[in-house]
């Protein structure tokens, strides 16, 4: 059996699909779009069902690609069972979906999810009053918590295996139900071109307008839907597709009414949070300020454990080679394998763990979106938007998600420029360079400093893009969830989940990156390569030997850094490069051509063709910045 979870975006849809789910679940696109969704596989009652966790939808109408989806979804593939997600605090807004869902005939069970919360606000659902109004089950949950989260699934089994013999609830006055009734009449001969199965609600989306319920070949009907519309019309001094939206939320906010009691809420210092950490000007102060935190904290846990595990591998390494023949096969192979080993587990670890453990508990405890919402009036200055944030937060954890975040864009413009940023933002790979290179051997304010002419190059691609491409940026509308006091379990598994990314792939790439940079080495191509790069090297100022190493950086970020190592034959760096070298080296990394995975990405997103175009652009910038960089080192004094 198929089940699956609708409602409104930040209702805890996702979270309660963890809860059940945890990590196990598989992204898959829906066919023909870009639109993904979650699925995976749960023992119910013995049996195996399978769980879709749909995109967020506040209308079968849909107003973007993501609602669109869901929409076809529910009625093309028709699930055993729904399990409609209400965020309980927002119960009269979340109703108006529900209504909707019901038109669709199939076995519907309502979650009144976030009870705690509702009831912290002073909401008092009476839950057997709202079952008899609906005509629905309604179970509550705290799905953070998993309280439940069994009776939830228990009950949608249950009416999953006896289909609703139940007619709907009309929520319209009885002149449209008039109207919705001759239109389904009148149509009833072409229902299966309207709603399989669900023509009632065919005839309504029909009256409402909505191209998606009005197949081309009912032209003979045009006539006669076009004369109910009117009819509405006229009767409500409104168009037809208003009638009916207003009269569906006059009944959602009558059940929520009738079945709710309000009491004054106390006063709660979450309220007051929000006060500071979005106003126009502290909540910039205290948003650089979380920032230098997070990133101090990251950086002082990986610079302490960095040295100590470097020491160690290089002494056991020697020991290790000391009794193989140089001239030997064995000792490249071997060499590079330590090396790779080695520097995932000193130099990328100590830095990726507690970053993408920070970001998860950002973003658990309800700070990311507020940070969209605070951005918003300085992303207009560049010609976007506050959503557009998002997969620039993303991006500092990995490109590749973050580009293809961009599809919560409305605009293809508006995705070109998001995306662009995207893989500017110098993600947990090119952190690491930061942090293990230029915080660990120059200092953390040079690496502040990197992240300082991030920022700037950033705002100001932004600017001339949105210059080059103008057009009206549409305003945001956000939905701002709940604060949370993050499980410690929680956080644990979304670290896990984040960094197996790098430990299935990235972690193999960095050993068999090494392996091959030692048989390089080991036959004296390396020479000719950096000979080929050597313009490139000579132009920054960089050693020669430095050539390598970016050709590696196409694969992952990290290579780079270890490739760094692998070709100066130290770590110690500064004993081979001077301070401004190491700081244009990792300004270069930072900035110049994404990995592989990304450009993929972007391919898959914006094609071929404008992902050229992104590639030559983050080359220029590279270059541009870089040069900059060396110039102004050349007026310091020595560092």
């Amino acid at each position: 059996m198929r089940i699956a979870l609708v409602g409104q975006p930040n209702c805890g849809k996702s979270t309660l699909f963890n809860a059940v789910a945890g990590y196990r679940s598989i992204a898959a696109n829906f066919p023909g779009s870009t639109v993904h969704y979650a699925r995976s596989r749960v023992s119910l009652n013995g049996s195996v069902a399978e769980l879709i966790d749909l995109p967020g939808t506040y209308s079968l109408t849909s107003s973007s690609p993501a609602e669109s989806a869901t929409r076809d979804f529910l009625l093309n593939e028709r699930p055993d069972v729904i399990i409609n997600v209400i965020d309980t605090a927002t119960l009269a807004r979340g109703l108006d979906l529900t209504l909707e869902l019901a038109e669709l005939g199939l076995p519907l069970v309502v979650c009144l999810n976030m009870i705690d919360e509702a009831r912290r606000r002073g909401i008092r659902v009476d839950r057997t009053r709202l079952s008899e109004m609906l005509r629905l089950p309604v179970q509550e949950t705290i799905a953070l918590d998993g309280v439940g989260v069994r009776p939830l699934f228990q009950k949608a089994w249950e009416i999953s295996h006896r289909p609703r013999l139940d007619s709907v609830e009309p929520c319209f006055q009885t002149e449209t139900e008039c109207v919705i009734e001759e239109v389904r009449t009148r149509l009833a001969a072409c229902q299966d071109g309207l709603c399989r199965g669900c023509p009632r609600l065919g005839a309504i989306k029909v009256l409402e307008g909505d191209d998606a319920f009005f197949p081309d070949r009912l032209e003979d009907a045009h006539l006669l839907v076009q004369e109910s519309r009117d009819r509405l019309a006229r009767t409500y001094g409104k168009p037809a597709d208003e009638v009916i939206a207003s009269e569906r939320h006059t009944r959602a906010l009558h059940i929520y009414e009738s079945s709710t009691e309000l009491d004054v809420p106390p006063e709660d210092f979450r309220d007051r949070l929000d006060d500071w950490l979005t106003h126009p000007y502290w909540g910039y102060v205290i948003l650089l300020g979380c920032l230098g935190l997070f990133f101090g904290l990251v950086y002082g846990v990986g610079s302490r454990l960095e040295g100590p595990i470097l020491s160690f591998f290089e002494g056991l390494s020697q020991a290790f080679l000391k009794n193989i023949p140089s001239e030997s096969w064995a000792f490249p192979f071997l060499k590079g394998l330590m090396q790779g080993v080695s520097g995932g587990l000193a130099i990328v670890l100590p830095y990726l763990v507690p970053f993408l453990f920070g970001m998860a508990f950002l973003e658990d405890v309800g700070y990311l979106p507020r940070v969209a919402f605070l951005m918003d009036a300085f992303l207009h200055r560049i010609g976007l938007h506050g959503t557009a944030i998002v997969p620039a937060i993303l991006g500092y954890g990995c490109s590749v998600p973050a580009v293809m975040a961009t599809r919560i864009l409305g605009s293809p413009r508006d995705r070109f420029i998001a995306s662009v940023i995207s893989t500017l933002v110098p993600c947990s790979a090119r952190m690491a360079v930061i942090l293990a290179l230029v915080a660990f051997y120059l200092g953390p304010v040079w690496a502040f400093a990197i992240y300082l002419i991030n920022v700037l190059a950033v705002a100001a691609s932004g600017k001339a893009l949105s210059s080059l491409l103008p057009e009206a940026s549409p305003g945001l509308i956000l939905e701002v969830p709940r604060y949370n006091l993050p499980r410690l379990g929680m956080l644990l598994q979304k670290t896990w989940f984040r960094l197996r990314e790098f430990i299935e792939i990235g972690w193999p790439l960095l050993v068999v990156g090494s392996i091959a940079l030692s048989f390089i080495e080991f036959g004296h191509w390396d020479g000719i390569i950096n000979q080929v790069l050597s313009p490139l090297t000579a132009l920054l100022g960089l050693p020669a030997v430095t050539g390598t190493t970016l050709i590696f950086g196409l694969l992952r970020k990290e290579l780079t850094l270890l490739m760094l190592f692998q070709a100066l034959g130290t770590t110690d760096v500064l004993s081979v490069m001077t301070a401004s070298q190491v700081f244009v080296f990792a300004v270069f990394t930072t900035f110049y051509v994404p990995c592989v995975a990304t450009v993929a990405a972007l391919a898959k997103e914006l094609g071929w063709r404008l992902t050229a175009a992104v590639v030559a652009y983050s080359l220029f910038l590279a270059l541009a910045i870089s040069l900059a960089v060396r110039l102004v080192f050349g007026l310091l004094p020595p560092v």
